[in-house]
């Protein structure tokens, strides 16, 4: 082997290693320093930087931070599980159920199009539709499911179907994507051996494509749990989440610190919850 191909994989890696170390793993050390570290003689002295926990303390030691952390995660959770809901039957109704290959096209660009539009501006329809006197509640009345408008600006609600119709997408594509590379034949040999269509769902489809829904699952998790235009414009100021308070600090109150220590509870827990799904997605497989 010349030394010239051995340098090869190198000179391909190291491009985008110096663009991860750079944009990713510098930016994430400095906010980790920042949260261990106070101004010496306090914020307004010109000293040296001292290491210390009370930011951590200052956030793990209140209850109100705790309130916005479950905040945080519950709309999150529940934004993952109604996307898997919705999410896996869309996928199942496009990979088989469409037969014709242009409306196949056309279902997956209507899914993808809304990527391409700015969070601000769905956030914004969203408040319009989900106003008192948006279409939503006019169709509320109109059918008589509700006596008077639906308060959902303002509320956890509003905030998830904002979120679910912003997420939605990237579940259906990670299933999608697996069941398409599901052998049909399997079904039909399941079928033929007698087993009832729940029954090779369950025992054959699903765990087949059980990866695709972790994938889609952790991706709509993480994006939720750091998702700030929708819940700041779908709460009216009435709910606050992790990444609002982190925005506030860095943008407006300038408190690095403490702002640092708020990014780097809400990396840690994602990271915690991330990890035992994924390992809780795995061990059914390793079990069979």
């Amino acid at each position: 082997m010349t030394r010239r191909t051995w340098l090869s994989p190198g000179l391909l890696l190291a491009a985008p290693a110096l663009f991860f170390a750079a944009f990713f793993l510098a930016p994430l050390a400095v906010v980790a320093v920042a949260s261990i570290t106070s101004a010496a003689g306090g914020p307004d002295s010109a000293g040296g930087m001292t290491l210390t926990a009370q930011q951590y303390l200052r956030v793990l030691a209140d209850q109100y931070h705790w309130d916005v952390i479950l905040t945080t995660f519950r709309l999150a959770f529940f934004t993952t599980i109604v996307c898997v809901i919705l999410g896996y039957p869309l996928a199942w109704y496009l990979v088989r159920v469409v037969r014709w290959q242009a409306w196949r096209r056309f279902c997956v660009i209507l899914l993808v199009v809304p990527l391409f539009t700015s969070n601000i501006v769905r956030a914004f329809g969203w408040m319009v539709l989900l106003g008192r006197n948006g279409l939503v509640n006019q169709a509320l009345v109109g059918v008589g499911a509700a006596d008077r408008p639906v308060r959902f600006i303002g509320t956890e609600t509003g905030i998830l179907i904002g979120m679910v119709y912003v997420l939605l997408p990237f579940v259906v594509l990670a299933v999608g994507n697996a069941l398409a590379r599901v052998d049909p034949a399997c079904e039909h040999a399941s079928a033929d051996l007698g087993a009832s269509p729940a029954a090779t769902f369950l025992h054959i489809t699903w765990p087949l494509t059980l990866p695709g829904v972790v994938s889609g699952a952790i991706i709509v998790f993480t994006l939720a749990v750091s998702a700030y235009v929708t819940p700041a414009l779908l709460s009216g100021g009435r709910i606050s989440v992790l990444s609002m308070l982190i925005f506030q600090q860095y943008s407006s109150v300038f408190d690095f610190h403490y702002g640092g220590a708020l990014s780097m509870v809400l990396l840690v827990f994602t990271l915690i919850l991330v990890a035992l799904a994924n390992r809780a997605a795995i061990l059914p497989g390793a079990a069979r």
